[in-house]
């Protein structure tokens, strides 16, 4: 899933909340995918990509740090300072460091102040 692009399709965040609760890959990945796409909720995306950053499985706090990039680039808004700081603590895990890097490049060009 990961590898390729697909057009992933909108899922409201009832929804995206019960993917995110399950414990597979692929369901909790597409909700992180669809809502930093299709929700106009910024906030609520960035405290959803923040709590999979923390996973221990570097595929899903890979593409979550993906996803902050993405909020950033998408809607102009995140809270820079705190998820810089969070982004960058995440660093010193060589199997996400470089998806760390481009998200906090993301950040740094896209967010405003």
């Amino acid at each position: 899933m990961l590898n390729s692009y697909e057009n992933v399709m909108p899922v409201d965040k009832e929804s995206a909340d019960k993917m995110f609760l399950s414990k597979d890959f692929e369901l909790i990945c597409h909700a992180l995918v669809s809502v930093v796409f299709h929700e106009k909720d910024w906030k609520w995306v960035q405290d959803k990509c923040i709590s999979f950053l923390m996973n221990d499985n570097p595929d899903i706090s890979g593409l979550a740090a993906t996803c902050l990039g993405h909020v950033a680039r998408l809607h102009r808004q995140i809270e820079k300072e705190r998820v810089i700081i969070l982004l960058r603590s995440r660093q010193n895990n060589v199997k996400i460091a470089g998806r760390i890097e481009d998200a906090i490049n993301d950040i740094e060009m896209y967010a405003v102040d």
